[in-house]
This record gives C-alpha cells, structure tokens and sequence, in this order.
C-alpha cells in the first residue's frame, strides 16, 4: 500500500550567543511502504527463504539494487531479487537479545530494514519483521540431578508435597507439558505424583498413599521424569529423594495471591519497592518463615533485594525502564521446620518512566553512500534528492518523553525526508546539484527535541565530502598480520611495519595509514601515517591482557577516497615480574585440641600472575621447627603434633611462597593457629579438705553461712564454668548449697536429731559435654559447744573410712530410740491386757469357790489347806512398812527372788562419746510382784536426781546403774534437769538396747533404800 502525507520539520539555528529558532516548514512528499510482517521457525538452516520482500510490497524486479541496512548478521539480501534469506548464524530463538526482554508466551521479533535502490539512484526503505517462531530444540530439565523432599512421619494419607518443577526454555506447546513418577513395586501403595496447573508453570505434587514411619525406612529414592509437548517430544529425569522427618503441618501462607507495585525508575539503592507478608499457623520453628525468590531472572537477581525475615523488596542496582520496563518473578515463604513447607506468590513490579534520556540521533550510510569515521563522501555528478545518510531518531522514555521532533540545522542543501511510518526514520537527501568547484564539503547538524517536561534535545553531525570519482581501494599484502612481543616493553618500541598498494595513480594512490578507532586499543598504539610503521604507546603487562587485536586503515588520497583494512594481533610475551600472592593478609585457623598427628588444621590458597613456570609456586613453613608440614600441590598445613590447650593454646608461623622464575620472586604471610579447648580436666577442689570440720550452734538461724566450697577447673569456657550440688549426706535437707558459688547455708532449724556430725558429699560438675566432675567431703559437727576436739576429729576419721551411699547426718540412735519406744510401750500394752484378764479369769474362780465354800460341805471333795493359808506377798508388804528397823534375814526363796528384782531393775548409764552425759537403760521385762510405777510416781517423795559426783572413782567413764530398793517398792525413774555432764544433752535418755561398749570401764551403782539414809555404792566390773 502506498500513501502520502505531510510533515512539519523544524529547523533549528545557533549562530554566535544569540539564540534564533527559526521555524522551517517543510512540504515533503515520500512513498513509503509498508511494513511486512513473515513468520519463521527458529533454527533454520543458512540459504533458507524467508520472504520475496520486493515482490510482497508490489514493486517490479527490473534493475533494482537491494541492500540489507538492519538484520545482521541472521539475515541476507539478494542484491538483484531482493529476497531474504537465512545466514550462517543461526537463529536461536532463545538467544535473541529482542526475545529475552519479551515476557514468556509473547511473540518475538527480528526485525530488519532493507534499501532498495531504483535506477535512478533514487533510494526506498523497505521495512519488516520475522516473528521467531519457537521450535523443541530444548529438553526439560530439573534444577538439581537429585531432588530431595522432606515429609514428616505419620502425614495423613492424601497429603500433597510439591516438587520443584523442571524449567523448558521453550515455551507454549514445546515447553513442559508433563511429569511421570517411576517407582518399584514396593513404593507404588505409598507414594503417587499429581501435577498442578499454576499460572506461569505446571506444579509436581507428590501424594502420599500410606503410612510412612521413619523409625521403620527413613528415606526413598524414586525417579520424577519431565516431559514436553513438542513432537517428538523431549525428557529428562532426575533422582527424587524422599527423606521422611518429624512432622510440620501448616505451610506458610502469602496475605495476597500476587502483589503489584509501581516503581520510577532511577529510584536510589535501598528504596522499597514493597512487602510481601506471609503467616504461618505453626508455631516455634515451624511458623519462622525466610522468603525467597524462586528461580528469579538474572536482572531480578541484580536489581532487587529480597530480605529473607521481612519479605521486604528493594532497590539494589540501577532501574532503568529502558532496559526492562516490567518485572514479573516468583516469592516463596519458607518455614524453618525440619520439613519445611512453602508458598509461593506473584510479583510484579511496574517501572514508571522518568524523561532522564535525550533523543539519540544515528546516522548512518544509506544505499551506495557509506560513511567512516562520521564522513561521507559523495561525487559530485550525483542527482537531486540522493539520498547521503539514513537519519534514525529514538528517545528510550516513552509517551510524551519520546515524541521527537528532528531537523536539519543551517543553511546547507540537504533536508530530511521520512523513511517510514513512525516519523523516526529519515533520509537526507540534496536539496540542489552539488559543485565540488564551490563547495568541497558540508557539515550537516541535525537536532532532535523530544516533547518531556523539560524537554531534552541532542544533536548529531555528519561531514559530506563532494570528491571525483575514486574507484580502486588501497589493498594489504596480509589480511591479517600476527606479531609476538615481550611485556614491560618501553614506549614508542617498534611493534611492526605495515604495507599497502593501490592500483590507482596521482593522488588516489597516494596512501595514509591510520588504526580504526577502537576503545580497547585506541591509547596501546599508534601508527605513523605515512610510513606505516605501528609503534607501542604504553608499557604492555601480559598479566591486564595477553593478546590485542585492532584494524589498521589505508586510505588513498582520492576523491571520494577509497580504503582497506587489514587485522593485526598481538600476543604479549610473559615475564616473571609478579610476586607470588596468598590470598589473604594473614591467616588464622582454630583446630580442637587433642587431634592426632598429621591432621589437617587449614589451608592456604597462593596465585602468581604469571604464566608457565614463572607461576609454579612452592610452598615452606618458617620457622621450621617440626611442628608443622604443609602439602604444595593443595596448600593444605598439617600437624605434626597432638595439640594440647593447657600446655600450647596458639601458634604463629609464617608461609613462605616461591615461584619457579629466573631470579625466583617470593611471598611471606602469617599464619595463627588457636587450639580449641576440649573438656579433658575435671575440677579439682580447693577447699576445704576432705579432713577438716565446721562447727555450728543450735543457736544458728536459717540461712547462716556454714562453709564455701570452692574448686578450679584448667579447660576454659564452658568447659570451666562449675556447679554445686549436695549428693549425699543431708537426709534432713538441713544445708543448702548455692549451684553458681559454693557457699553452704543453714537451710532449717536444728532440732534435736541433728545433732551431731553431718558428713556432706558435695559433688562439683563442669558444664562440658560429656561433664566431668569432683567429689569433696564437707563435715560438720552441730553442738552448742565444742568441748572436746579430739572426739570430733575421731569422728571425722571414722566418716572418711565410711562408705559414700551411707549417709552419716546428727544423732544416729535417735529414730531407732523412738522405734524401739513404740515397741517397748506396744508390749507393756499387750502385758497390762494380759495380767487383766488373768485377774478377771482368778477373782471370777476366787468368787465362784466361796460361794461354794458358803454352800456346806461337799461329799468326795478334798479339802484344801492352802485356801486359807495367808499369801507370802503380804509379809513382805508387812515388812516393808516397818521403819528404820533393819530388815530380817530373807529366807532362801527370797533371797532367790530378791535377786531376780536386782537382776530385772538392772540399768545402764552409758556415752556414745567423750563429754556425752549418762543414758538410762530400763528394762522392758518385769518379775512377778514388780511395783506399781503409777502409784509410786503419785507418791509424795520422789526420786532424788542421781548425779555422778567428780571424786567418784569413775565418774569420767561409762558406767552400769543398778539402784538397791526393796523388792516390793522397786521403781526406775531419770535424773532431773541438775544433771551435770557434757553440753551436748542436759537430761538423761532411754535405751532399751543392749550394752553397745563390752570393753569400757562399768560402775555399778546400787542404791540401798531399806534405811533412812541411801547410799550409793560402787562396783568396777570389767
């Protein structure tokens, strides 16, 4: 289709400081046509047709010359036919630069300009695209050979687990189209695969199908396979790890399915973007949740930062809107479960455009007219409205901030021409014939103003040589020139001579030499215009680059003139000027001690920038005293001792580096070692001794401070930090010990049974892994007084010789005193019952025979002279209440059983220890005719206190009491509070044990009560 239409130009003017915009209105009348549009697989073979361009616009093949302006190096034009074709360079559809900034399932485009040329000289621009159409020539493949997927036991059957899902740089059809679980016989009742339908992607799920136990199998390998939908169809697979965990049953869940945000760009580093939030129903670990991009572009990666706690998003590099305007990418929310589960949501972020670029103006040749180095050059013959340069106008913003307006500035004779529909392509093109005699050259500026707030404009120039006609190019003996040369060379050494001829004569033969202008090259060398001799301009450094390449250019002095080209490469030569390098500074490693010999304790990385054996590197250890060995190919040190922290706990040494240059070059650097403490030393206590003593008063309130015990321990850290405990020895919990300090306070109030020696065990643990511990010995004698040391001393030798599990904690024959109480009234109990019933059973036969008596005479019974005869109990009550009379001689019978009362109302005062008083034993059996004790104690004169006087024989010893009382009146009673004796007890105490001494010194005291006066008397017995 061909149309015309009207263009405005404006032309804009600066001559000196004044500013003079002068408005040009140009009246332009262009054909253009129309651009077409071709579709095309991707991965053509070369010489393939793509289009017959000039018979698909309508124009007649007669005498035309087409040339391809935009689409190299893909594409190729018939000069004569003006058909596209295919080239060498495939076009891979996933490699375009135009197709990887198109979102996934757009079309993409290659597009491509072609000049036709009619006889007249006389140019068009034939404009098109090609869309790529996407073909399966990629397979599907998983991020990972081996995929390994966490679930926890005794999931409920029919639980989905999602799988990362395989990538296809195809897309649509080609792309991933399915997934196929493969599992054995015994895996297909537990686990089925289910695929999901996502938006952007299809999502594997693995289902659960049984009960899974970890305790039973722990992990399965099964094999996950992805096909595609092309034809035929790709596949690829990779090993499913299945590893079965405790359980996490709550994933994470995004506030929003996707998010959107709008972002300027040119925003600064660190601005938000925006929050993506998720919440997890879980709790502890399970419900922390990381974000995450998943599989993100690489200028997401670059661009953004994603914080992994907050999920907030932000600026991390340069946005610029021109490059992408538009990001779309995946944010998984990850809980820190040991199953971790995830959610997934949709980003996308929006760049708003910001007028920050000025137009940019290209010009460029156009038909037969080329330019070099901004110049071209035309004949002077040529007709009005040729066409000198393809003028190409963009502004990279878009709206308002792209709408250009371009002109031609000055008086020359030359406009613009539109070249296309988008009014941004232009040809320039005479206005008028051209006359080398008046005007050899023109200057032509061209300004472009795009339509933003402050607009912003630029402008460009091209220089249009008016010559004769040139028609033979300068040409090298070699296309390509190679030359080797040493580094650290001097500047303006001579690197080579080049030479070129031309075939014509005069001026057009005359040749100078110049290199291409290259920004790589442009300041390493220079070249002599006439000569051609290429010399270096700077010091070369094989290290920075080893190899150059640049054009050198011969131009013949011609009008128009006429060039060649050839490629010169320069390979740089090493030397051994660079000393060998660590890595880093100084290095510093920690090793756990106790570690065998030659164990590896770190490594160190050297490079020398050199090449060949100038960068073969050895290795030494200095000072080398032995202790350490290290490996040149690896860099790994190794030990050649067990470290010890108690003895050693850091080395320091250095590494030296040598390379294999002549001279050799070195490097020294430092290397520390610290020696990790290993909890290898138990505490030891330092106080007290396991023979000492604490004594404390009853006095004493709770929480009084009774003694610290305090340890060390040589491993530090935790391995140093101790506790206390009480494991033994305080059955009352009468002490407390403070777990941090040590110190042992009164935690009760003494009582009592606590008195005495209590040996506390008092165990001091360390905090290591395993712990090691100590055990002390803490005594302590509770007592009012401390009147004899050399007891409590006998006492704590007696506890050190005493088995730990035996706990020995205040008066040991107290609980068993209160036993046997219970025993000894529990029998008096049971004999009082009997002795009652027995009195019943004889008054009730005393009762029934004198009523008999009453009754006369019985025939056949015998009479009974003991009935009357007077009971023997009575004379001795007769004998008893005679006072101050000395008592009879006692017949043998009573003798007999005077002695038995003796023997029955025998007692023992006895001393468990040096200073203890006298104890009281009773006895718990009586003989017949014993007292009434209940109506003795209501007696008006009870029993005086017996008091062990100092002048007695043995009153310091233990001693045996028996107290000498007539038979019928014989009672058993304890001192009274006048007592004297140790501090430790102020009355005297039951015992119905037997004598525990047999080898003691005893006194028997008999008490003889038949007189007026009682006296006491002494008998040793042995």
């Amino acid at each position: 289709m061909i149309y015309t239409e009207r263009l405005n130009c404006f032309v804009y003017f600066k001559m000196g400081l004044l500013r003079h915009w002068l408005v040009l209105l140009a009246i332009c009348w262009v054909s253009k046509a129309k651009p077409i549009t071709y579709r095309m697989n991707e991965e053509q073979p070369p010489n393939t047709l793509v289009g017959r361009l000039a018979e698909d616009h309508g124009y007649p093949n007669t005498k035309h010359f087409y040339k391809l302006e935009v689409g190299a190096p893909y594409l190729r034009v018939d000069g004569t036919t003006g058909e596209i074709y295919t080239t060498e360079t495939s076009i891979d559809r996933e490699s375009l630069p135009d197709c990887q900034k198109v979102p996934q399932g757009d079309p993409c485009f290659l597009e491509f300009e072609v000049s036709m040329t009619d006889p007249a000289k006389i140019p068009r621009l034939l404009e098109g695209r090609i869309e790529i159409l996407d073909i399966n020539d990629n397979t599907p493949n998983f991020p990972s050979p081996v995929i390994t997927l966490h679930i926890p036991e005794n999931t409920p059957i029919g639980n989905l687990f999602p799988i990362r899902p395989a990538t296809d740089r195809d897309i649509g059809a080609n792309g991933v189209a399915r997934y196929e679980l493969l599992t054995g016989p015994e895996y297909q009742s537990l686990f089925s695969l289910q695929v999901a339908d996502e938006p952007e992607e299809k999502q594997p799920q693995l289902i659960v199908l049984g009960n899974l136990d970890r305790e039973m199998k722990d992990n399965y390998d099964l094999t996950i396979r992805v096909h595609d939908g092309g034809i035929p169809p790709r596949s690829s697979s990779a090993i499913l790890r299945i590893t079965i965990s405790d359980t996490n049953d709550n994933a994470p869940k995004f506030e929003k399915s996707a998010y959107e945000a709008e972002l300027p760009e040119n925003s600064p580093v660190g601005h938000s973007v925006l929050q993506v939030k998720a919440n997890d129903s879980d709790q502890g670990v399970n419900a922390e949740i990381e974000y995450l991009f998943h599989q993100p572009p690489d200028a997401v990666k670059r661009l953004f930062h994603l914080d992994r706690n907050t999920g907030l998003i932000s600026v991390q590099g340069s946005v610029d809107r021109e490059e992408i305007g538009h990001f779309r990418f995946t944010v998984i929310a990850k809980d820190k479960g040991n199953n971790p589960k995830s959610a997934k949501t949709q980003v996308a972020i929006n760049v708003k455009d910001v007028n920050d670029n000025a137009p940019t103006i290209e010009i460029r040749g156009i038909g037969l007219v080329t330019h070099h180095g901004g110049t071209a050059n035309i004949t002077e013959d040529v007709p009005v409205e040729t066409a000198v340069a393809l003028v190409q106008v963009s502004d990279k913003d878009e709206g308002e901030n792209a709408a250009v307006i371009c002109v031609v500035a000055g008086d020359v004779p030359f406009q613009l021409k539109p070249a296309s529909e988008s009014n941004k392509k232009y040809f320039l093109q005479t206005t008028s014939p051209l006359d080398y005699e008046t005007s050899k050259e023109y200057t032509i500026m061209v300004v472009a103003v795009d339509s933003g707030n402050p607009p912003l404009s630029s402008t460009n120039s091209l220089k249009v040589q008016v010559v004769d006609v040139n028609d033979n190019a300068p040409i090298f003996a070699q296309s390509v020139l190679e030359v080797q040369f040493p580094e650290n060379n001097e500047p303006g050494d001579i690197l080579l001579d080049v030479d070129a001829t031309d075939a014509d004569s005069g001026s057009n033969a005359q040749l100078v030499y110049s290199i291409v202008l290259d920004p790589s090259t442009e300041n390493d060398f220079e070249i002599d215009p006439n000569s051609g001799t290429i010399k270096v301009k700077t010091i070369l450094d094989r290290e920075q680059r080893e190899r150059y390449e640049f054009q050198v250019l011969a131009a013949d002095k011609g009008s128009p003139s006429l060039k060649g080209t050839a490629t010169v490469i320069v390979r740089v030569l090493d030397k051994n000027d660079n000393d060998p390098k660590f890595m880093l500074s100084g290095y510093n490693f920690s090793v756990m001690e106790n570690m065998p010999p030659l164990s590896p304790v770190g490594m160190v990385t050297v490079i020398d920038d050199d090449a060949g054996e100038n960068a073969h590197v050895r290795l030494f250890v200095e000072p080398d005293n032995g202790d350490f060995v290290i490996q040149n190919g690896s860099g790994t040190i190794l030990s050649s001792i067990s470290f010890d922290r108690e003895q050693q706990s850091t080395y320091t040494f250095r590494l030296k580096a040598v390379d294999g240059g002549v001279p050799p070059r070195s490097a020294y650097v430092g290397v520390t070692i610290n020696v990790l403490d290993v909890n290898d030393n138990a505490p030891y206590v330092t106080q007290p001794s396991n023979s000492s003593y604490r004594h404390i008063s009853t006095q004493n309130k709770i929480g009084t401070p009774v003694e610290r015990v305090k340890a060390e321990d040589i491993d530090s850290g935790l391995n140093s930090e101790l506790t206390y405990s009480i494991t033994g020895g305080n059955p009352y919990e009468l002490f407390h010990i403070s777990t941090s300090s040590g110190d042992i306070t009164l935690e009760k109030e003494i009582l009592r049974k606590h008195l005495g020696l209590h040996r506390l065990v008092v165990r001091v643990n360390d905090k290591g892994k395993p712990s090691r511990h100590a055990t002390a010995l803490v005594h302590v004698f509770v007592n009012e007084t401390l009147a004899n040391i050399s007891v409590v001393e006998a006492l704590v030798g007696h506890s050190l010789d005493t088995p730990l599990d035996r706990d020995i904690a205040g008066d040991p024959d107290y609980e068993r005193s209160k036993q046997r109480s219970n025993i000894l009234f529990g029998v008096i109990a049971g004999i009082i019952v009997v002795i009652l019933v027995i009195v019943i059973v004889v008054l009730v036969m005393r009762y029934c025979k004198q009523k008999d008596a009453k009754s006369g005479y019985q025939a056949g019974k015998k009479e009974t002279k003991d009935l009357y005869a007077p009971k023997q109990n009575n004379k001795i009550h007769k004998n008893r209440n005679k006072k101050n009379k000395s008592p009879k001689p006692p017949k043998p019978a009573d003798e007999d059983e005077e002695a038995g009362l003796q023997k029955a109302l025998k007692f023992n005062l006895m001393n468990d220890t040096v200073g203890d008083s006298p104890r009281i034993h009773l006895p718990l059996n009586y003989p017949p005719g014993s007292p009434d004790l209940g109506r003795h104690y209501r007696s008006n004169s009870p029993l005086p206190s017996i008091q062990l006087q100092p002048q007695s024989p043995t009153a310091s010893k233990k001693h045996q009491v028996v107290q000498d009382l007539p038979a019928a009146n014989t009672f058993v009673g304890t001192g009274d509070n006048n007592s004297t004796g140790s501090d430790q007890y102020s009355d005297y105490s039951y015992k119905t044990n037997p004598q525990k001494y047999c080898n003691k010194q005893v006194g028997d005291l008999f008490l003889n009560t038949t007189g007026a006066d009682r006296n006491i008397l002494w008998t040793n017995v042995w």
